[in-house]
């Protein structure tokens, strides 16, 4: 389509139009046709679907894993992945307690909130992490949650040096878990996290955790990089 039969089926203005194409040109979003000066779907979108397609085949990949994890744990297990300025939830492994931690796939984690964020913001370059940080600021959710940026970024920097994440009644009071990253192409990054009740969660039982969750992120990862292996 041109900018005038675009500008006609929105219902605004032409130069409006042009400058939202133009935005999107640059972007690659979408191509304009020097001769027709019309408008087709740019490689960019190809780009986006086939990430999103990854995380797809991802939790079809990972399932098997988390449902050891959570026989081996008896605690809820989540699968998410970095989506912008928030985490997305993929796919989760209810515990089999009555009273258990829980939450629908799809659902939005704040990134600066819990173990899972700090595993992504410290597997992102770091100037980018800081910059997150500070700009987007560190809600206080509860007693424990960490609120100054430079004991945050301390802490972001120990998690990629350990492997993982722990979240110590940080974000909902009661609440212990622990997170470990997918491997992969960053902008394709997921991780896996355990979450349980802190009465069930004692210091002895969160080191098995920390060991048991690690090596099932590790698990996932084999298994990502062997399917991708065959469709190559």
């Amino acid at each position: 389509m041109g900018v005038s039969e675009i500008a006609i089926d929105l219902k605004i203005a032409k130069s409006t139009v042009h400058g939202i194409t133009s935005a999107l040109e640059e972007l690659g979003a979408i191509i304009r046709n020097p001769s027709t000066k019309r408008y087709t779907l740019g490689l960019t979108l190809f780009e986006l679907g086939r990430s999103a397609y990854s995380h797809i085949d991802q939790k079809d990949l990972a399932r098997p894993v988390m449902e050891r994890l959570m026989e081996r744990t008896q605690e809820s297990v989540f699968l998410g992945a970095l989506n912008w300025d928030h985490v997305t939830i993929l796919d989760i492994v209810e515990s089999r307690h009555d009273l258990k931690i829980t939450s629908p796939v799809g659902t939005r984690i704040p990134l600066l909130a819990g173990a899972v964020g700090k595993v992504f913001l410290a597997w992102m370059e770091e100037g980018q992490a800081i910059r997150i940080i500070r700009t987007q600021g560190l809600t206080k959710y509860t007693e424990n949650t960490i609120t100054e940026p430079e004991h945050y970024i301390r802490e972001i920097k120990r998690v990629k040096e350990q492997g993982y994440a722990t979240d110590e009644e940080e974000y909902i009071l009661g609440v212990r878990a622990v997170a470990s990253p997918i491997r992969g192409d960053w902008h394709e990054m997921s991780a896996i996290w355990v979450v349980g009740f802190k009465t069930s969660l004692d210091d002895s039982k969160m080191e098995g955790l920390i060991k048991q969750t690690k090596e099932a992120a590790e698990a996932i990862g084999r298994r990502i990089e062997k399917g991708s292996t065959k469709r190559d």
